[in-house]
């Protein structure tokens, strides 16, 4: 229990209350959270539950955080992120309801691939990140943040009924299947006992429909939150449960909660909406210029692209940077200062790295400070340490991709 709560403190859960109870998960004020469909199955295999993002989710199971983290870095682990939004756009007009929203180009993916992009504002703030992937089938696969759920709901219906009531053929639909990722350096060799698919035909960011371990209409897409191979699945709420046991019968699998997903993330540098971006931080602050679609920054036709399209060129006040240091751990709000002691930012997620014995953090500082291997001072509990930018990701990244 201890261990659970310490984990839990880990990952800020930034305003969430926690109150866990032996057995039975979280109780009081908690009961109007959701529940994913592995819920019972969490239970019964140990996991220890809090609240997050408005859903009950395993923070850890029986094993601790950091051998979570290590078995999915050198093995890997199942995780239960059924809490995300899984949305699908049909119609002929799919792509210019998406375009209307996001920075990324849409339509020059090709069938079956995806791609990460950002809703954002008209100033230029990110709304969220998401996956968008153009599937066969003739519709558009979107996975969001849970976090955002009901923001990104409204933000996509709203222009549904925009582009429809100027006679667009467009349409929404809300999925409820459960989504499993299966993590780490073994997940492919694994989860090909279990399908008939050969997945070395199966780059990252691309995603094919099929059976998996017996259950049919699986949509298996090759990404993940970890920086390793992996996919998520997303499977019919009836066989969720037959799927992550079947899995979970192969030794190299073990479950894996909420904290070894931060700290993977965080080797990663991977961004968690809400800490690392917001609606205040716009992609080139956020460092993620890359999502823009070329032919996107010509026609300057996403929203906030007034904004957003010329710091590309020039100069943003702040970016986001990875942060290393030795001693106490960097944590969120910690403020960065100059090797002279002025403040110059703060950083938004930290954690002791289980790979690479350190302390690793992102935040944001002034343009000026952000060259890696630029010296700086982190003050934590109340102390200066010296801390370094340093590139990310971290730990490097294994995602698979095709060889000529």
């Amino acid at each position: 229990m201890q261990r659970a709560a310490s984990a839990a403190a880990h990952l800020g859960f930034r305003g969430q209350a926690l109150s866990l109870v032996p057995g039975r998960g979280l109780s009081g004020t908690q009961d109007a959270l959701r529940r994913t469909p592995l819920y019972d199955f969490h239970l019964a295999h140990g996991g220890k539950l809090v609240a997050f993002a408005g859903w009950r989710l395993p923070v850890q199971y029986r094993d601790s955080h950091v051998h979570s983290h290590l078995h999915t870095r050198r093995h890997c682990s199942l995780f239960d992120v059924s809490h995300m939004l899984q949305t699908k756009i049909h119609g002929r007009d799919r792509v210019k309801l998406m375009e209307s929203l996001v920075v990324g180009d849409i339509a020059e993916l090709r069938p079956n691939q995806g791609t990460l992009s950002l809703f954002t504002n008209e100033a230029g703030g990110i709304l969220d990140d998401l996956i968008v992937t153009n599937t066969s089938e003739g519709h558009l696969y979107v996975v969001s943040n849970a976090g955002c759920r009901d923001k990104d709901l409204a933000l996509m219906q709203d222009k549904v009924r925009e582009l429809q009531s100027r006679g667009s053929d467009v349409g929404l639909e809300v999925v409820d299947n459960a989504l499993l990722a299966l993590q780490g350096p073994t997940a492919a060799r694994v989860l090909q006992a279990g399908v008939a698919d050969d997945l070395r035909k199966l780059p990252f960011m691309t995603s094919a429909v099929m059976e998996v371990f017996g259950v049919p209409s699986c949509r298996v897409t090759r990404c993940g939150y970890t920086g390793e191979d992996g996919v998520e699945i997303s499977v019919p709420v009836a066989g969720a449960v037959r799927l992550a046991t079947a899995l979970l019968g192969n030794p190299e699998v073990k479950l894996a909660g909420l904290a070894a997903r931060d700290s993977l993330r965080l080797e990663a540098g991977l961004c968690l909406y809400g800490s690392d971006i917001d609606e205040h931080t716009t992609p080139v602050e956020g460092s993620l210029g890359w999502t823009l679609g070329r032919r996107r920054r010509a026609a300057m036709d996403f929203p906030g692209a007034a904004v957003i399209v010329p710091q590309l060129q020039g100069k943003v006040q702040r970016r986001r940077v990875g942060l290393t240091c030795e001693g106490a751990p960097m944590r969120p709000h910690s403020p960065i200062l100059s090797a002279e002691g002025t403040v110059i930012g703060a950083v938004t997620s930290g954690c002791p790295s289980p790979c690479l014995k350190r302390n690793v953090a992102m935040g944001y500082v002034l343009s000026e400070y952000s060259r890696p291997g630029t010296p700086l001072l982190v003050q934590v509990r109340r102390q200066q340490q010296v801390a370094v930018v340093s590139k990310m990701p971290f730990v490097p990244t294994n995602y698979y991709t095709l060889t000529c």
